[in-house]
């Protein structure tokens, strides 16, 4: 063997440093789009939009894990799987104030969504950049998912189905890391776990997200290990949750009794009982509105834009990606998401704010159909082709930041400049002020928290749903009868709410011996309290 053939062989292997693929434009793209994610969502999000009844019931959850160490202070019946309100529990336990932290519990639960929504446009950035190859493109996903209307509007509010989406994005950006580790299967296998444990309506996400990891692992030596650890993972939250039940005994019902009919149907509450009930839920009952109403009189109202774009952009991923090799998995799978979420969305009863998912969704088709469209376009070309759509999205009249007013005059968006809440704020002061702790309230959930965590509580304010649906609450309380009610505090809209949930002893009350103390009024927003017995039936 000749000399240098030896020297070269006893030289020291110079280990290279480690490339960060983001680069340092990649970087400052990610802390921009945060950037821009911490002010359309943090600007006035204490004040806009109004405390949502759901948020209120989330919150009211929590506070029943760290003050009486149950999942509700009501009955739990199963309704939602309880991770979300666990993680916003663990949220308000490390917070020096607690549930007024942040002034009061809904904006308590509102920060925590702010932080949420941060992470959220990390995640998906790097989801995007990592499959589709494009900054740009990653840019772009990020900018519609931080400024669209709708977005801005439910991802402020305290909802199980933020939270859900989180847990998506990351596991798809596990899955985008392509580091081979089983470990990074198991971990994304863990994350759609936790999102179906979240809120379950996630199962509709399920087949794009396991076709994109069985085409992500294909070509990994430990291809067989990575898809049965994902999959192992992905069951273990799902299986502990079915195993809380079991151990309760509230896993089937009574007699394995299914009738929907019956009022009653066990001495018990039953996890696949309550299943069986939201499956065949339905735009006719009063839990919920159709897809045609919501569509039509709330979702294309606050963002067409996205909405059509985002189905434009669906449909053509769909497609699109047939001829390229390297993205045709992320694209089809991006699609399938969108596509089966937007499926459970027509054929379910629904909340406005179910829609709240869909817009990362569309995000992410959007990022990706980008990125195959300036596939063979440099990253300077690109961003030159996003900043020209960007522009006149944001100050198009109707759009992402301005509108036409009531006279026809342009100004900006209502979630950077309305006080709503200050109402609902106005009204527990005066709650407080002027009504005995000891009193029989009626209330929406949106107020729980604020009267029962106070010193002293206000013990005997209630839900006006549970009111009229658990017996512990109907009939060792209230008795049905307006005679045992002493105020009922009225939310925003809570009469359509009444009226819809067949609840008529409590409009009984308002109408024929209720009398309004108590009432303010902004736009269209109107709360009241009305004593009740103050006037002759």
């Amino acid at each position: 063997m000749s000399a240098d053939v030896l020297t070269r062989t006893a030289s020291p292997v110079v280990k290279q440093p480690r490339k960060d693929p983001l680069g340092a434009g990649g970087r400052w793209l990610v802390l921009l789009s945060m950037l821009i994610g911490l002010v359309s969502h943090g600007w006035n999000m204490f004040r806009y939009p109004l405390y949502l009844t759901d948020e209120g019931i989330y919150m009211e959850q929590a506070w029943a894990v760290l003050r009486m160490a149950k999942l509700s202070p009501y009955t739990y019946f199963y309704d939602h799987a309880p991770m979300g309100w666990l993680a916003i529990a663990g949220w308000v336990s490390v917070l020096p104030g607690g549930f007024d932290a942040f002034g009061n519990a809904l904006n308590t639960g509102r920060a925590l969504m702010l932080i949420v929504h941060l992470a959220s446009v990390f995640l998906m950035f790097e989801v995007v950049r990592r499959f589709s190859g494009s900054k740009p493109a990653a840019f772009l996903a990020t900018f519609v998912y931080n400024l669209s209307p709708l977005g801005v509007y439910y991802q402020r509010q305290v909802l199980l189905d933020n939270l859900m989406m989180f847990w998506i994005l990351l596991g798809l950006y596990l899955l985008a890391r392509k580091d081979g580790r089983i470990v990074t299967a198991m971990g994304a296998g863990v994350c759609f776990g936790l999102s179906l444990v979240t809120k379950e309506n996630a199962l509709f996400l399920l087949p794009g997200c396991a076709y994109l990891l069985h085409r992500t692992v294909k070509e990994q030596a430990n291809r067989r290990f990575g898809v049965s650890f994902w999959w192992f993972s992905m069951l273990a939250p799902v299986v502990a949750y079915l195993l809380f039940a079991q151990i309760k005994n509230e896993l089937f019902p009574q007699n394995f009794n299914f009738n929907l009919e019956s009022t009653t149907p066990g001495d018990h509450v039953s996890l696949l009982y309550t299943v069986w009930w939201q499956l065949h839920r339905n735009s006719n009952t009063s839990t919920g509105l159709s897809f045609s109403y919501l569509l039509q009189q709330s979702w294309l109202f606050k963002d067409k834009y996205i909405l059509i774009a985002g189905v434009a952009v669906t449909l053509l991923c769909l497609f699109a990606g047939r001829n390229n090799k390297r993205l045709r998995p992320p694209m089809l799978a991006m699609a399938l998401m969108a596509a089966g979420y937007g499926f459970y969305l027509t054929r379910s009863a629904l909340l406005d704010f179910y829609i709240a998912p869909m817009i990362p969704l569309f995000a992410l088709n959007l990022g990706m159909f980008f990125g195959w469209l300036t596939r063979r376009t440099k990253q300077s070309g690109a961003s030159v082709l996003v900043a020209c759509l960007l522009v006149p999205v944001l100050v198009m009249p109707g759009g992402f930041l301005v509108k036409y007013n009531t006279k026809g005059q342009l100004e900006f968006s209502d979630a950077y400049r309305l006080p709503l809440t200050r109402l609902q704020e106005e009204q527990v002061a005066w709650i407080k002020a002027n009504i005995p702790t000891s009193a029989k309230l009626i209330i929406d959930d949106d107020i729980w928290v604020a009267l029962h965590d106070n010193d002293p509580p206000y013990k005997y304010a209630h839900s006006h749903y549970k009111a009229t649906s658990d017996p512990d609450v109907r009939d060792k309380i209230f008795h049905m009868s307006w005679e045992n009610i002493d105020y009922v505090v009225m939310s925003n809209k809570m009469r359509d709410a009444l009226e819809r949930g067949g609840e008529t002893w409590i409009i009984e009350a308002i109408d024929q011996h209720g009398q309004t103390v108590w009432e303010a009024t902004r736009g269209d927003v109107s709360l009241s309290i009305i004593k009740i017995g103050a006037t002759s039936s």
